[in-house]
């Protein structure tokens, strides 16, 4: 599997819905993820060979394309990665504020395991916003779960989740939501883990306070079963609803399947499923933060990312360890 980015199982889509005052036809959701942007020209500003689609999600598609100047200039590595908006939502007047909105994040973030912008441009014939980021090769998450039914090993489980974690604390330290945490938004790089797709992400108050948000009396989106409640109930995306999101997806690694049943929150909040939760087999410590991670209640949600950070960096514990606990615990 050398796919560097790929489209979403339809389980795992991210899902929009528009107020009564949108005029966008509620269709809108599913041909989004199905549409790449038909008129995109060959070559983006001048520059920008396109070569090929490597994968469509929620809102646009993500194409492999060769830098032209770098390539004149004798790169031999002149090969990057076009992010644009779908035909659909190019409609909208604040589409390029959006899609603005997501490089002027992502691009104030520089860690190893969050991914590399390079730039935003908009190209002058076809007036297509997009962003270039760098070309990334490997599964995505959701494609080892897929191979993993019973879940990770607790070395394996380790091996992901602590830069995974590491990414999601350095984002929220710069004052950047993610906003869509998911296993089709972490990849597996040959060179390592990439968290990606910040195009759900907010900043924190205060932080980049000049910055186009988007309205979400308008448009509101998510992925469902790994959204926190308080995002289905029109809330502003936080470190709180990122940490449910977390939460999920650790569970998910750990056991194989989702904390609930693939249900959102609010389903599984009405039918109580947070009670019926049992720690994944494969879940060597930490389970009660984990499960604070997991509360319906934001206020509740009180696991912190260093208190995962560290559980996760612990080796499983020995034989003798184990056999100690059941013993004298």
């Amino acid at each position: 599997m050398n796919e560097p980015l790929r489209a979403e199982p339809a389980s795992d889509l991210t899902y929009f819905a528009f107020a009564a005052s949108a005029t966008t036809p509620a269709s809108l959701a599913t041909s989004a993820a199905a549409t790449a942007a038909s008129d995109l020209p060959e070559v983006l500003a001048g520059r920008y060979l396109i070569e090929r689609l490597l994968g469509v999600g929620g809102m646009g598609a993500v194409y492999r394309a060769r830098d032209l100047l770098r390539e004149q200039f004798g790169d031999p590595e002149p090969y990057i990665a076009v992010k644009t908006l779908s035909d659909e939502f190019t409609e909208y007047p604040d589409a390029h504020a959006l899609l603005y909105t997501e490089f002027a994040l992502t691009a104030r973030l520089s860690h190893r395991h969050v991914v590399r912008l390079f730039g935003f441009d908009v190209d002058a014939l076809s007036q297509r916003a997009f962003i270039t980021l760098e070309l990334l090769k490997g599964p995505t998450l959701d494609q080892l779960l897929s191979e993993r039914p019973e879940g990770l090993t607790w070395d394996e489980l380790r091996e992901i989740a602590v830069p995974l974690i590491e990414a999601l604390a350095y984002s929220h330290s710069r004052g950047v939501i993610h906003g869509d945490i998911k296993p089709s938004n972490v990849i597996l790089a040959e060179d390592g883990l990439r968290l990606f797709d910040y195009g759900l992400g907010q900043p924190l108050e205060g932080v980049l306070k000049n910055l186009p948000r988007l309205s979400r009396n308008r448009f509101k989106a998510w992925t469902t079963r790994y959204a926190a409640p308080e995002l289905l109930d029109g809330g502003e995306p936080s470190a709180a609803s990122d940490m449910y999101a977390l939460g999920c997806l650790l569970y998910e690694m750990a056991s194989g399947r989702h904390p609930f049943r693939r249900l959102s929150a609010k389903q599984a909040k009405a039918l109580a499923l947070d009670k019926e939760l049992q720690r994944p087999p494969h879940l060597a410590h930490g389970w009660l933060t984990l499960q604070a991670a997991l509360a319906f209640d934001a206020d509740q949600r009180t696991a912190s990312l260093t208190q995962l950070l560290n559980i996760f960096r612990r080796p499983a514990p020995s034989r003798l360890q184990r056999w100690f606990g059941r013993a004298h615990g």
